[in-house]
């Protein structure tokens, strides 16, 4: 990788009881450490889908707390990152140039796919941080949304995916099963040789698909993901991989060089 030129990331993001799982804390602190340090981080969560594009907040306002039913304690999670309207400016510039529809939300905080993982990775909240919702589920469009942000590797912007590999809460806890193991493997291999139609194309063409995302809004952050790295001759990492809850979700998550 070029070094000026910082790798793009996809990363399971956990629910807010990854704040009481050590060992995925750890992972995650690491992996923050080792990267080099962004001028700015944009994010893009499984968790905010809307169209057209939203711009989120540019300065500091309450966090997002879409999750219910859990202890007070995870309700009371703070992460006071520095806003970034330069950044938020930038990624206006470069939707407009592409004919992207966008809109600016300037009370849309950060939501749990942002602020659970940014706790561990960054937790000093002093890199500025903007969110931008998933205009549609529609591959040819994530990927193509991915390519024309791309350029932001080149300026000191960490661009970041935030969902799951695999995400079907409705088998809770059930032992990791098969068709989530195959999939698991199927995706981290087309991700490996970059295999953009592969991926496009997952709903028929990955083993298990229909189990592994019943809906597909965590998968999405990975096609933009890998569209903003289609131009990456870099190594392809997995610094985090396993399982939480079962089949229901792979921990496994990308450095895309």
């Amino acid at each position: 990788m070029s070094a000026n030129r910082l790798p793009v990331l996809f990363l399971a993001h956990g629910a807010p009881p990854l704040l009481d799982d050590k060992q995925w804390l750890t992972e995650l602190t690491a992996w923050g450490a080792a990267l080099p340090r962004p001028r700015a981080i944009l994010m893009l969560s499984a968790h905010w889908e809307e169209s057209p594009l939203r711009i989120g907040a540019t300065q500091p306002v309450p966090l997002v707390y879409d999750f219910y039913g859990f202890p007070k304690r995870f309700y009371d999670v703070k992460y006071p990152s520095p806003g970034a309207p330069a950044l938020a400016a930038r990624v206006r510039d470069l939707l407009d140039a592409a004919a992207v529809a966008h809109v600016d939300d300037p009370t849309r905080g950060l939501d749990h796919g942002v602020f659970i993982p940014m706790t561990a990775m960054w937790p000093n909240a002093d890199v500025p941080v903007l969110q931008i919702s998933l205009p549609a589920l529609d591959p040819a469009r994530l990927l193509r949304l991915g390519e024309i942000l791309a350029p932001l590797r080149h300026e000191g912007v960490l661009i970041v995916g935030s969902g799951f590999l695999t995400h079907n809460l409705r088998l809770g806890l059930a032992p990791t099963a098969n068709w989530a193991r195959e999939f698991d493997a199927w995706v981290g291999e087309a991700i490996g040789r970059r295999d953009l139609d592969a991926l496009a194309n997952f709903q028929t063409r990955g083993p298990g698909a229909k189990l592994a995302h019943p809906t597909w809004e965590h998968y999405a952050p990975l096609l933009i993901a890998m569209g903003a790295s289609q131009d990456g001759t870099g190594a392809v990492k997995f610094p985090i991989e396993g399982w939480w809850m079962g089949s229901s979700m792979t921990k496994r998550s990308v450095e895309l060089g």
